[in-house]
């Protein structure tokens, strides 16, 4: 970021930006992204640093992407902008009411245990291609450890051999997000499902050491792990060969799993009759969220949901509300 000498003193404001974020624990990887393409733009049209008229233009060419992406984009430079402001007095700062606003996102689509019985089927036959020798039992177990444990995308594509127990039925996620690693406890059926893997990855011949990756392809003579595109490719195409969609004509998406899970989670404490409140932090930690405030983001109000506590409430103060008590 230092190779074109008008722009010095900005690089010099990035670099140490960047190292104060970072000293604070955090990566940053995203953000460092967005300032270089931002400094590439400027030293492509010849800018000495950057005002309005050039921050317009440069986010002008992002129109193209999603509107959460381009706020992103946007809250990056501003901040930026700002923690040069404490030595720079007068250099530009965007105005946040310009920023363009986000959509309202729709309710994911939560998804039912006969829907996941029919991707099950579908996926057990999958026929082996040359770069996927066992993509049927890729595509199950993927499919069974999103639905039961509730992973991110990220955390199902990244984890290695050594991150599983699976005699004690455990996986590792590492390093996740907040920088946050856990364990994670499977159910009875899953744990039967990554045995059931285990023992095709290892008749297909595909790296046994321990930093190999769990879900993988053929690559030339090695293992390669599956990407995130690449999974949520084969997951949207099994969803599209099986009809499973809300009543809008919606496909799921890789969120709406772990949405699923974790909706199917306080659905079950309801029918227990469990204390919800009690049990939230627990499924927190599960999800490796910071709080309970990010696990309720995904118990939004979902009818299922709404329709469980209703039932609750009435079983215990329905008497208060029909005027029955004195």
């Amino acid at each position: 970021m230092r190779n074109t000498r008008p722009l010095s003193r900005l690089d010099g404001m990035v670099d140490a930006y960047l190292s104060s974020r970072r000293a604070l624990g955090r990566s940053y990887i995203p953000e460092e992204w967005v300032l270089r393409d931002l400094r590439k733009f400027l030293a492509r049209v010849g800018a000495q640093d950057l005002n309005e008229d050039l921050f317009d233009c440069w986010r002008r060419r992002s129109r193209h992407l999603s509107t959460s992406t381009r706020l992103r984009m946007e809250r990056t430079v501003y901040r930026f902008c700002l923690y040069r402001r404490r030595s720079e007095s007068r250099c530009f700062a965007p105005d946040p009411l310009s920023f363009v606003r986000l959509r309202p996102y729709p309710l994911p689509m939560i998804i039912e245990r006969h829907q996941i019985e029919r991707l099950l089927a579908a996926a057990s036959s999958l026929r082996p291609v040359r770069h996927s020798p066992i993509r049927s039992a890729v595509m199950r177990l993927a499919v069974v450890l999103l639905y039961t444990a509730g992973l991110r995308r990220g955390e199902l594509t990244r984890l290695t051999l050594d991150d599983i127990d699976a005699s004690a039925g455990v996986l590792r996620i590492r390093d996740s997000k907040f920088h946050k690693s856990r364990w994670v406890p499977l159910s009875t059926s899953a744990r039967a499902e990554l045995i059931k893997y285990l023992k095709a990855r290892r008749r297909a011949g595909f790296d046994e050491h321990g930093t190999a990756p769990l879900l993988c392809s053929r690559h030339s003579r090695h293992s390669q792990a599956y990407s995130g595109g690449g999974l949520l490719h084969s997951l949207q195409r099994l969803c599209a060969a099986t009809a499973v969609g809300d009543s809008q004509g919606r496909r799921p998406r890789l969120q709406d799993f772990r949405h699923s899970f974790a909706v199917g989670a306080l659905l079950r404490w309801y029918e227990d009759g469990a204390d919800v409140q009690t049990m939230l932090p627990r499924l927190a930690l599960y999800m490796g969220h910071v709080s309970i405030v990010s696990t309720a983001y995904y118990l939004r109000f979902m009818p299922a949901v709404v329709e469980r506590a209703g039932e609750r409430f009435a079983r215990s103060c329905g008497d208060l509300v029909d005027g029955g008590a004195p």
